[in-house]
């Protein structure tokens, strides 16, 4: 058995009817590159194929008796693939919209946590002759980056690859463990945590400690700190319902703004985000006299660390620039906040948050989730954040699926923290790719944020012009 970390028990406990945690992604793919055609039985070989070279998706959790400890991650000796890879047809006319709504249903279900939790649906009837596909993974398994680089083991570089090297060995999954070897796991580890635990918590006084120096200087302007965030339209006790909406923009138009206001990529995206928000929330009930705070997962993994590590996250408080009407000052703004959030984040170490998560008792971890499902606590206490905000880099040269080009990537994240609303960004090729993700219960009309986003790209564009004029 492979015991979870930390966070990654903490996405099993989070993990709710109205709040299911997991990622997914909603790709297009030209079939018209595919030697000999698409087929959907060409896709299902490709995947059984491969299955060796993802463990992950072989893999269900185990929980410990009485959360003793962590749960952990076993090979499925009843898996079968044909529980998660699906065939579907959207209705005519399988425009942008079909999809959209399809990729909101899939995300609205929870996955069954009695077998490996994943689902991989290719999407026949999208206009065009195109065909799509919508996965999802749950969040103790992967993380954005990882859920990426794992999904591209089913993609290829090229139409026709090599066949992939077979294992030389049938798959024979391990007999699942008793529940009373799992206890006995437990205690023994159990007892090696006082040590451990004390060294963490030393540890983050330590960075504690550091941080607040930090903040007394006189020249150091502190990020937001948790549940700072004004209320908002996106917070607010969230419900099982979702709207996914789809949005991409040219990732060159992105760089000559970058460019021109000498801030990062991540800074842009976040200012094309609260563009899109401000309007938005113009048109439904006003924008708040404080700026909208953006929870901003970091990526704390390691070089070495490969694809199959789950979650090496961490996460930054950015101030969005919501209170300021000038588009160009607005961004300014955003990279003056993500820069000050940087610092801190570099100040309390990396490593901090998720070592705390390592040290904690999962009973207690367990409880909160409990408390969450039946109460929905962060959804009526001051908000932590108001919305959450995540881009990683994707590859910037095509990809292909059983011959089948990628010609779109939107990726999806989880609704959380007492957050209705979750941008998640990725780059492919030359386009940046947005999958909005809203609990419309509490989102009024949570579509226009996808036009919101493209018309903020063409505002800061032109505020580069005049200002070069």
């Amino acid at each position: 058995m492979q015991r979870l970390d930390g966070m990654d028990a903490s996405f099993v406990y989070l993990d709710t009817p109205a709040t299911p945690m997991q990622v997914g992604m909603t790709c297009v793919f030209d079939p018209s590159t595919a030697p000999n055609g698409y087929s959907f039985r060409k896709v299902r070989r490709l995947v059984e194929d491969r299955l060796h070279l993802i463990p992950p998706f072989r893999r269900r959790l185990v929980e410990v008796p009485t959360h003793l400890h962590r749960p952990g991650w076993i090979d499925d000796p009843e898996f079968d693939l044909d529980e998660h890879l699906y065939r579907v047809r959207l209705p005519s006319p399988g425009g942008i919209s079909e999809l959209e709504r399809f990729a909101a249903d899939v995300a609205s279900r929870p996955l069954d946590q009695q077998r490996p939790p994943w689902e991989m649906h290719v999407v026949e009837g999208l206009e065009g002759g195109m065909v799509g596909s919508v996965t999802k993974m749950h969040h103790a398994a992967v993380d954005g980056v990882s859920g990426a680089e794992l999904t591209a083991t089913l993609l290829d570089l090229e139409p026709e690859p090599e066949p992939a090297a077979r294992p030389d060995t049938k798959w024979r999954p391990a007999a699942p463990p008793s529940p009373l070897s799992m206890a006995a796991g437990a205690v023994r580890e159990l007892l090696r945590q006082p040590a451990e635990a004390a060294s963490v918590l030393a540890r983050t006084a330590q960075a504690a400690w550091r941080l607040v120096r930090h903040n007394r200087r006189p020249e150091t302007a502190p990020p937001p700190g948790p549940f700072a965030a004004p209320r908002s339209a996106y917070n607010a006790p969230v419900t099982g319902a979702r709207q996914v909406s789809l949005a991409q923009i040219e990732l060159d138009d992105v760089r000559r703004i970058k460019d021109a206001a000498g801030v990062t990529i991540n800074d842009v995206v976040l200012a094309v985000c609260a563009a899109a928000l401000r309007g938005h929330l113009d048109d439904h009930g006003g924008v708040p006299g404080q700026p909208l705070v953006a929870a901003v997962p970091v990526s704390v993994r390691a070089d070495e660390e490969g694809a199959m590590t789950s979650n090496h996250l961490s996460a930054m408080l950015v101030q969005l620039g919501t209170t300021i009407d000038e588009p160009m000052a607005r961004l300014h703004a955003i990279a003056e906040s993500s820069r000050a959030a940087k610092t801190q984040h570099q100040v309390l170490g990396p490593d901090t948050f998720s070592q705390l998560a390592d040290v904690t008792p999962p009973a207690f971890i367990a409880a909160l989730g409990a408390l969450e499902s039946r109460f929905n606590v962060l959804g009526r206490i001051p908000p932590l954040c108001n919305l959450i905000v995540s881009n990683f880099p994707g590859p910037p040269f095509p990809l292909y699926c059983a011959g089948a080009r990628m010609v779109a990537a939107y990726p999806m994240g989880p609704l959380g923290l007492g957050t209705a609303l979750n941008i998640t960004v990725q780059s492919y090729l030359d386009t940046l790719w947005f999958g909005i993700v809203a609990c419309p219960d509490v989102v009024p009309e949570p579509e226009t944020l996808a036009a919101g986003i493209h018309d903020a790209v063409h505002e800061l564009g032109k505020e580069h012009v005049l200002r070069r004029g």
